[in-house]
């Protein structure tokens, strides 16, 4: 996959929070695929291991990691408003998948899945 830096970054107030989204992207082979869905709605990417990318925007910035050939691990930093957005994203790209969000002391404060 081309890497991209056309998208936005992420807005500095995020920069110092520890992770606080996570998620598995379902039947997925490949990050691949999964980062150029990002890229073509706006978001920049980049290679962060061997099969694994970053990708960001001004209010997230997720790590999509290959796990056990069949799932993509998603991990990050998301304005905890904006959890419905990356779902719906989600949902646009035709993927099967679950989001947690914690808050500061790392507990569950919403789950979705489809």
């Amino acid at each position: 996959m081309d890497i991209s830096d056309g998208g936005q970054g992420l807005d500095p107030q995020w920069t110092d929070v520890d992770n606080n989204v996570s998620g598995v992207v379902q039947g997925c082979r490949d990050a691949s695929p999964v980062a150029a869905a990002f890229v073509r709605a706006g978001w920049s990417s980049r290679s962060s291991s061997w099969y694994g990318y970053e990708v960001e925007t001004n209010w997230a910035r997720l790590e999509l990691d290959l796990i056990e050939g069949r799932e993509v691990l998603l991990n990050g930093v998301i304005a905890p408003q904006r959890l419905d957005d990356l779902a719906g994203l989600l949902s646009r790209f035709g993927l099967r998948f679950t989001l947690e969000l914690c808050d500061d002391t790392n507990a569950l404060v919403r789950e979705i899945r489809a």
